[in-house]
């Protein structure tokens, strides 16, 4: 990715890294989930565009579908008891849903980079 220009950077990839979607290689987040004002790398405004609660949406869709589906399988298997569920799945509920807010809010703000969106 070193010496792409602006416009050839993959808005997944950035977003997967959570770079500027303009360069690819300066740091998105200041915070972990505050964006930084600009790019440190090639000082594209970054502030600009919000990406409103479309990522957790989608996070709230795609965690439940796999928690759904995996506590229906451990229960017609195993059949354990309510506190078993909730010890198992109330983790990996939380460590998924911010696992994947990060790269989420990324990629969408990189795909709202790219078509221009909200401009």
């Amino acid at each position: 990715m070193a010496g792409a220009g602006p416009g050839t950077v993959s808005p997944f990839r950035a977003g997967l890294l959570c770079r500027c979607p303009h360069c690819g290689q300066g740091a998105l987040y200041a915070g972990f989930l505050t964006l930084r004002d600009t790019c440190s790398v090639c000082g594209t405004e970054l502030k600009a565009r919000d990406t409103g609660d479309g990522p957790a949406v989608f996070i709230v869709l795609i965690v439940g579908v796999i928690v759904v589906a995996m506590a229906l399988i451990v229960e017609m298997s195993y059949a354990p008891p309510l506190w078993l569920h909730a010890l198992l799945w109330l983790p990996l509920i939380l460590g998924l849903s911010l696992g994947l807010l990060r790269p989420f809010k990324a990629t969408f703000y990189a795909l709202q980079q790219r078509h221009k969106a909200g401009i």
